[in-house]
């Protein structure tokens, strides 16, 4: 299957499911194909053919937008150099969460989540240890006893019951013994942490050199400028000031305005509209055009005529369109 057929599938899918999706990112480089919303869970996804196309700085830029967006960052991909990605197994590159196209099916559409996630060594469950500590102890079993059932040490048996995450061919061993599953479900939208070990999120890289006026000009306004590599925005504008007027994130474009900035713009309107943030395009001249769709456009000879902090943020706040909620 080609890769655009590929995202063709996903993306009908989610639709499916009841996301909202947005434009394909056609943009490169880009860090991600598609941004998809439903009620509060928002997703940012990179589809993939093969996964190990999935670098660490793209992971890296993905996990620091799901910061800055409220986002799970995940991978779509069927397969890696050596074999095909299994169903119903959450597997990990560069801290991000990687699902075939089954997987998400269960996931978006049937609302079942994973139980099984690969780390090194094999794959794996998360165990309700207190389930079974309850069970054991209902059949009068020691410690002891479940471990020599399972060819395990009692400690083993001890930490499985303290939370400790088992082999697959535990959890099946334990259910067969049992008649009944201890396995918990990979939370895959929170991140999937308690299976994967949280790192925390990488920093900012530097401004490009093009961009330095416009990150002062805004960050002498009140907003957090985070810096992108990937991404088809140059960066996420976090207002600071959490008292006025409510908090505002912006996907802020910088560049001459040429076809590919305009392709940009709609990109980022798009995305804005599903991410629900703002979105501004500085311009390195005077347009005739106020607005891409939803995505301001404003000069730099403007931004730089403008020498109050607070009238930089009303600029745009009025050019901007303020994000639905729905």
């Amino acid at each position: 299957m080609s890769r655009s057929a590929l995202v063709s599938n996903i993306t009908a899918m989610l639709h499916d499911a009841g996301f909202v999706v947005s434009d394909r990112c056609v943009i490169r480089p880009k860090s991600f194909d598609l941004a998809a919303r439903r009620e509060d869970d928002l997703v940012l996804l990179k589809i993939l053919g093969n996964i190990d196309a999935f670098d660490g700085a793209t992971g890296a830029e993905m996990r620091r937008l799901g910061t800055y967006l409220d986002a799970t960052p995940m991978v779509i991909g069927l397969r890696t150099r050596d074999e095909d990605l299994k169903p119903g197994v959450v597997y990990f590159r560069h801290g991000v969460p990687v699902l075939n196209p089954d997987t998400a099916m269960d996931l978006f559409v049937e609302n079942v989540p994973p139980l099984i996630y690969a780390a090194p060594g094999g794959l794996y469950v998360s165990i309700d240890g207190d389930l079974l500590a309850d069970e054991r102890k209902e059949r009068g079993w020691s410690l002891g006893q479940l471990a020599s059932e399972l060819g395990v040490s009692r400690r083993t048996v001890s930490k499985y019951e303290d939370g400790m995450n088992a082999s697959i061919d535990v959890a099946i061993q334990l259910e067969e013994l049992f008649d009944q599953p201890f396995s918990n479900p990979v939370e895959v939208m929170d991140g999937a942490d308690e299976v994967h070990e949280a790192q925390p999120t990488p920093d900012d890289p530097e401004a490009d050199p093009s961009d330095e006026h416009v990150v002062a000009v805004l960050t002498r306004a009140g907003y957090d400028v985070h810096p992108t590599m990937r991404a088809p925005f140059k960066a996420v504008s976090e207002d600071s000031d959490n008292d006025r007027r409510g908090r505002m994130h912006v996907l802020t474009g910088h560049s001459p305005f040429t076809r590919n900035a305009e392709k940009r713009a709609r990109i980022m309107s798009s995305l804005g509209e599903v991410t629900r943030t703002r979105s501004i395009y500085f311009t390195e001249e005077q347009t005739k055009r106020d607005a891409v769709e939803r995505t301001a456009i404003v000069s730099c000879e403007e931004l730089a005529g403008i020498d109050d902090p607070e009238a930089v943020r009303e600029l745009i706040r009025e050019r901007t369109t303020e994000p639905a909620e729905s």
